[in-house]
């Protein structure tokens, strides 16, 4: 198969592989560059899943059993421990033993599940010319999230998912991260303890446009606990194009031009297609030097779904189409916003009139 490029980005170019017109159903309305992914899911993604269906429908047996096993061992150990031992105790530790017995009967489909993640994933990051690193150990550049005031300070961090890649010029990367933050209390007896709470759990992503922004521009998704940086290192409050928008987010910028270059509605919109697309809630962005950064609060990405149904669902697939489609527009939209502003701003200004008499008999 011959790979053409486009927006910088590997895109497959279209075979003679026999589609299945529910897959095409699946796919349909996708961008343009992913025209050619359904062929890719027919001819590569879904013969390998299909030859670990009959390993799915077992694992997924087992679960079932399990969760029932579990329930109704839960269930006769709780009503045994109030109603005829009368030890509460007890009926806790027969929830506990309960769902262990579900938990450990989830260990196979759960295997099940990354074997499928890495399936579908990796071959569309590849077709795709990105980078894919399931377990990428300590990302560094979570602290430039921590120094943009888009996430607070952590004691123990776990990093997922991590994709990187250049599209339209601009160098990006996107991860998940979990950030806990380590907490002591004493009791009145001066005993001690000690818990971990998360301060963020969700998708960072970082993008590298090698165009300075010519100020900071810092957007939250929500009023609250980040609104106590209006104002702070130069910040000022800034006034959004659409009143719609501007009841959604708060903004605040050194740069006032810039931001009504960049926060456009079109833009503003991409933010909440980001969000809905990422099933995600109290997105923040920030713009500063050449970079944006994003942080979204949310579920994990690139999950292959639920394994009680047949893994060569096309579903998955769009699914995943989906979640790139979303950061490609985003990083399209101010790609744009930031060559407009290029232009205007390295355009000559206009000729002060001649308000000479000569002047204003030529210019009647």
């Amino acid at each position: 198969m011959r790979v053409s490029q486009a927006n910088g980005m590997s895109t497959p170019t279209s075979d003679n592989t026999p589609v299945d017109p529910a897959v095409s159903l699946a796919l349909e309305g996708l961008p343009e560059e992913f025209r050619d992914f359904a062929r890719v899911f027919e001819r590569d993604i879904r013969p390998a899943l299909q030859a670990r269906e009959q390993e799915r429908i077992s694992a997924a047996d087992t679960a079932r059993k399990t969760m029932w096993g579990g329930g109704l061992v839960a269930a006769i150990g709780i009503a045994a421990s109030l109603l005829v031992f009368r030890v509460p105790q007890l009926a806790i530790l027969s929830g506990i033993v309960g769902a262990a017995i579900a938990g450990f009967g989830r260990m196979p489909i759960s295997r099940v599940g990354k074997q499928a993640k890495s399936l579908i994933v990796e071959p569309v990051a590849s077709r795709l010319g990105l980078g894919y690193v399931d377990q990428p150990g300590r990302m560094a550049s979570i602290h430039d999230f921590k120094s943009a005031r888009l996430i607070g300070s952590w004691d123990r961090s776990n990093f997922e998912d991590h994709l990187s890649g250049r599209r339209n010029g601009v160098d990006f990367e996107f991860y998940e991260a979990h950030l806990e933050e380590k907490r002591t209390t004493r009791d009145s007896n001066g005993r001690t303890r000690t818990t971990w709470v998360t301060i963020f759990r969700g998708q960072c992503l970082r993008f590298q446009f090698h165009k300075t922004f010519y100020g900071r521009t810092l957007v939250t998704r929500d009023a609250g606990f980040f609104n106590r940086f209006g104002g702070g290192g130069g910040l000022q409050r800034a006034t959004l194009e659409s009143p719609d928008f501007e009841k959604a987010f708060e903004v605040y910028t050194t740069d006032q031009v810039e931001s009504r270059y960049i926060l456009t509605p079109d833009f503003m919109q991409k933010l909440i297609d980001l969000e809905n697309t990422f099933r995600g809630k109290k997105l923040r962005c920030a713009f500063a030097g050449g970079e944006m950064l994003i942080a979204v609060e949310g579920t994990d990405l690139f999950e292959p779904g639920s394994m009680f149904t047949p893994l060569d669902d096309p579903q998955r697939m769009r699914d995943l189409l989906n979640d790139f489609a979303a950061v490609f527009h985003l990083i399209d939209s101010v790609s744009k916003a930031r060559d407009e502003e290029e232009r205007e701003r390295d355009e000559p200004p206009p000729p002060e009139p001649d308000e000479s008499p000569w002047g204003r008999f030529m210019n009647r």
